[in-house]
């Protein structure tokens, strides 16, 4: 199957979106991008709110696919045209990256983007690092060398900074940087690294065939997420553009959560009594005054109706009560006034106490699937696919939509001053 082709245009069918507003609110689109493992929504969102028209879309996941179709997205069909605005709707393609053909896209994608699926790298998983056949950023080069992008986002699990990864990683960004550089079918990874080295070392060639790359540790709580999550966001740039790239700072400040705790601010804007510390707050000195403290769990569910069990709440999607919390011995609950922990994709949804919260009463119980879809930054609006656990594992997989349009923007900002030198 081709990625894409020409003819006519889709039918907006969104039911989330009404059909006269469309998602653009009449912004212009700053380029265009394709999403790979598009999973649940997450990154294609939030580049969709930077501004990045998405040309296509793939996932191959199932209920994932029918999230994006029920939100945002419609089947790709041969003969069609590339999406034309913003409010146009993602073209979808369900199905396995490593069947699709991209090259009909070369030179109209300014950014390639996307998760690649991370088990080989995950803390979580069994560290078979780049032995493991999941491992898919040799697609994400693949995409590269059809399309020939200005630039590339990707985000993915903090394990790929792991010591024992670290020679496999740097493997993973000299690809990056020389894309055209292909692996031999008979080389064996360390030997085609070596190769990739060699290239570093030159000067010359050609200048639309490498990129600059700029891998970032992140934790998303000081970006505005309710949540610790710590990621490593990678970006690159072609070389021809002369790109200077420049990581986004920080948004918001965990100092200045402990100190509005302290000092009964926080406690003041939710209109609650004093609660006691979570651990010994003493006045901190807070560096930056455009910062904003650390959203809490408490912030994140702010104006949500107490669940009650296996009953959908009238008035937001999937928040429904589910029976069955209790907490053990290495299965502690989140607290409401800190982010929450870092929401994770089991294998049969959010394991651990990562999806348990202590209510003020002291009590406990699980997360509702809307409270960890705030939690992970989406519109209420957003409509997530199958069972509980299928949508916590969407949840999971996912990048918050608030960090990724962090960096979606910074990438625009700086390909616009590479386009347009003189503003």
């Amino acid at each position: 199957m081709k990625a894409v082709a020409r003819g006519t245009v889709w039918d907006m069918r969104s039911r989330r979106v009404p059909a006269d507003q469309g998602r653009d609110g009449g912004r212009a689109s700053v380029g265009t991008s394709v999403e790979l493992f598009t999973g649940g929504g997450g990154l294609a969102l939030a580049m969709e709110n930077a501004g990045f028209r998405h040309l296509l879309c793939n996932e191959f996941a199932h209920y994932a696919c029918e999230t994006l179709r029920e939100n945002a997205a419609v089947d790709y069909k041969e003969g069609a045209d590339l999406p034309a605005t913003l409010a146009d709707p993602w073209p979808l393609i369900e199905g396995d990256v490593g069947e699709l053909d991209f090259t009909r896209l070369e030179g109209k994608v300014d950014v390639v983007a996307g998760g690649p699926p991370c088990q080989p790298f995950s803390l979580g998983g069994i560290h078979q690092g780049h032995e493991d056949a999941r491992n898919m950023f040799p697609q994400v080069f693949r995409v590269i060398q059809e399309t020939r992008p200005l630039a590339v986002l990707c985000e993915n699990v903090a394990g790929l900074l792991r010591p024992s990864f670290a020679p496999y990683f740097q493997y993973i960004l000299r690809q990056l940087g020389a894309p055209f550089e292909q692996r031999r079918e008979t080389e064996l990874w360390y030997e085609h690294d070596r190769r990739l080295q060699m290239t570093e070392d030159k000067d010359g060639g050609d200048q639309t065939e490498r990129y600059m790359f700029y891998p970032m540790p992140v934790n998303a709580a000081d970006y505005g997420v309710p949540q610790i999550r710590r990621r490593v966001i990678i970006a690159a740039f072609r070389m021809d553009l002369g790109i200077n790239w420049t990581t986004p700072a920080a948004t918001h400040s965990e100092s200045l959560l402990v100190e509005a705790r302290r000092r009964g601010e926080y406690w003041d804007q939710h209109g609650i009594s004093r609660q006691a510390p979570r651990r010994a707050e003493k006045p901190v000195t807070i560096d930056g005054d455009d910062l904003k403290r650390w959203r809490t769990l408490r912030d994140a569910i702010r104006g949500l109706p107490a669940p009650v069990e296996r009953v959908e709440d009238p008035g937001f999607l999937h928040h429904i009560g589910w029976p069955g919390a209790r907490i053990y011995p290495g299965h502690t609950p989140n607290a409401l006034d800190w982010p929450a922990k870092t929401v994770k994709a089991g294998v049969h949804g959010v394991p651990g106490g990562e999806s348990v919260l202590r209510t003020d009463d002291g009590a406990y119980r699980y997360m509702t699937v809307r409270e960890t879809a705030r939690v992970m930054t989406f519109p209420d609006t957003w409509w997530l696919a199958g069972p509980r656990g299928e949508q916590m594992r969407q949840l999971g997989n996912a990048v918050p939509v608030d960090l990724g349009e962090v960096f979606a923007r910074a990438v625009a900002t700086t390909l616009s001053s590479a386009r347009n030198p003189a503003q």
